[in-house]
């Protein structure tokens, strides 16, 4: 079992990252985003697998947690995204392209990262992600989850989800794959075609992948079949948009 370095980036109790190094030279850096509708009480241990399964093919990996909904508690939007930024930074000056992996509700953070400047990240794996928060909002998915991170409906603050909504911030002009199976009980799989559709549209360079008997969470399971494809995908990555550091 790979161990991990823990590497703060604030005072708070969830402004922390787990970094694992491989053995020999990092192929990149992979920031890793978990989900869980944005609520605390789930944490970066969703994606511990992940971390340890990338660092074994030769990824430093960091394993991000940051504020999140408390029960009953405020919105936390303007905290979570400065903390996903904030964690970005970290990976700052590492060779090789940095790529965010996200899940769900990390999937919409690792998609709003790519949209900032200021992330510099060079591509984004998108797994089941809630890339439209309207569309999220209106069907008030997992308890109307968008209202308690966002703090009002989309009704009432259109601005603010199209803000936070990957889909309304297209093209993010970095390269992406979404992958989104079609038998997902808990993010709509309608939003990932939608989103691919767009971003097709707008000119950024993306995949979908999107198995008939792939659900919510065998996307984060990188036992399953599909994370051939992923593992494909970030070693052409690591390839060609690692040249481009040179």
């Amino acid at each position: 079992m790979p161990a991990h370095d823990v590497v703060r980036y604030g005072d708070e109790t969830d402004q922390f990252v787990h970094v694992y190094e491989p053995s020999g030279e990092a192929s990149g850096t992979i920031i890793s985003i978990h989900g869980g509708y944005w609520r605390s009480k789930y944490g970066l241990d969703l994606h511990e697998p992940i971390a340890k399964h990338l660092v074994g093919r030769g990824w430093t990996v960091f394993n991000i947690e940051y504020r999140r909904v408390e029960p009953d508690g405020p919105a936390m939007w303007a905290e979570m995204s400065s903390d996903v930024l904030d964690a970005c930074a970290l990976a700052e000056d590492r060779p090789g392209p940095t790529i965010a992996i996200g899940h769900s509700a990390g999937g919409q953070l690792a998609l709003w990262a790519a949209a900032q400047p200021n992330a510099q990240l060079d591509a984004v794996v998108a797994l089941a992600p809630v890339c439209d928060l309207f569309l999220a909002d209106g069907l008030e998915l997992s308890n109307h989850a968008t209202k308690a991170l966002l703090g009002e409906t989309a009704a009432e603050r259109p601005d603010l989800y199209a803000t936070a909504s990957p889909l309304y911030l297209l093209p993010l002009g970095v390269p992406q794959l979404v992958v989104h199976g079609k038998a997902d009980a808990d993010v709509p799989y309608e939003m990932a075609p939608e989103y691919v559709e767009a971003a097709t549209a707008s000119g950024d360079d993306i995949t979908l992948i999107d198995p008939k008997k792939v659900d919510h969470f065998h996307v984060v399971d990188p036992s399953h079949q599909v994370w051939r494809q992923i593992d494909d995908q970030l070693e052409r990555w690591a390839k060609t948009l690692g040249a481009s550091d040179a």
